[in-house]
């Protein structure tokens, strides 16, 4: 415990709501979905479990569908829907709460973040006695998410003390979950995704082990491949990264921000090897991100629709 904050406390602390961004996919808000979208998720399984093949855990039919939603479909006006039935019909399922207040993040509804983060973190507690290791595991979620909320209202500088208490609560429930079961797949996706972003913005720190943990023991798959995707990206490790988004690729084709991903990675592995073709295959994919434009806010499709014309601008210098 202690190594783990004998780190600057302003370079975690800056880091604390990307954190919560990534590990929750925030950055969001709504469209107009395609109808197709929601008839994929109609029937979810009867155990409602996303993480888990066997023994599944009581997570809900709504939370199940709306995570699917999200990280498979890309489709987040349909999960809002989903999630709307989940807070009604499975109101004691903290998963919900942290989906809800990652929406509000994406939305920059920071009341409706602090509300959500609340509602996680209360929710995690009660479930506790029931479900030590989910009960622990969003606890520290709640934690999580306090934190940013604390980051949001206050700022870096003046919110760090707060934040950083935060922090230490959050991987004290960590722990206690993964003293529980250690190979969970849902606490290392969660904790995968924290520990990899530390990794690749801390230079001193390895994301050796927090790529390990994802592919050894986490599941779903495809937010496994596109989280070490993601890591391989931004520690500049291109072909690595096209390797891994091409894998989620596969199991989640029909999710725009997935196209948007491998743009991004084409664009710079192609000015890195001063590749027009790479260049060329990049913005395919951001147009191909945007043929689902109507699934994604509108500060996203400017923030895609940019991307696209600066890579165009490659393609045709001068």
């Amino acid at each position: 415990m202690t190594k783990r904050f004998s780190l600057p406390r302003l370079v975690v602390s800056a880091k604390f709501t990307t954190l919560a961004q990534t590990a929750f996919a925030a950055a969001i808000a709504f469209g107009v979905a395609p109808s197709i979208a929601l008839n994929l998720w109609v029937n979810p399984s009867p155990a409602g479990d996303p993480f888990r093949d066997r023994e599944p855990h009581q997570i809900g039919d709504q939370t199940e569908a709306a995570f699917k939603a999200i990280f498979q479909q890309g489709n987040y006006p349909a999960a809002e829907r989903y999630l709307e039935q989940a807070v009604s019909k499975e109101p004691n399922e903290p998963l919900a709460y942290a989906m809800k207040a990652s929406l509000a993040y994406g939305n920059k509804d920071w009341a409706k973040l602090g509300t959500y983060s609340q509602k996680t973190l209360e929710n995690g507690q009660k479930l506790i006695s029931s479900d030590p290791l989910r009960g622990n595991l969003y606890t520290a979620v709640g934690h999580f998410l306090e934190g940013a909320v604390v980051l949001t209202r206050e700022g870096t500088v003046n919110g760090v003390p707060q934040a950083f208490s935060r922090l230490r609560q959050v991987y004290e429930y960590l722990d206690k979950a993964e003293a529980i079961s250690a190979n969970d797949p849902e606490l290392n996706l969660i904790k995968g995704y924290m520990d990899l972003l530390l990794a690749v913005n801390l230079p001193f720190a390895s994301p050796d082990q927090a790529i390990r943990r994802l592919e050894q023991n986490a599941a779903p798959g495809y937010l496994v491949d596109r989280g070490i995707a993601i890591a391989y990206r931004d520690l500049k490790r291109y072909p690595q990264a096209l390797e891994y988004v091409n894998r989620a690729i596969k199991t989640t084709s029909d999710n725009p921000e997935i196209y948007y991903l491998k743009a991004q990675i084409l664009k710079q592995l192609g000015q890195k090897e001063k590749s027009q073709q790479m260049i060329q295959e990049a913005i395919a994919n951001f147009d191909k991100a945007l043929t689902k434009k109507s699934q994604l806010p509108s500060d996203l499709v400017k923030q895609i629709e940019g991307e696209r014309n600066r890579a165009a601008s490659l393609n045709n210098p001068g």
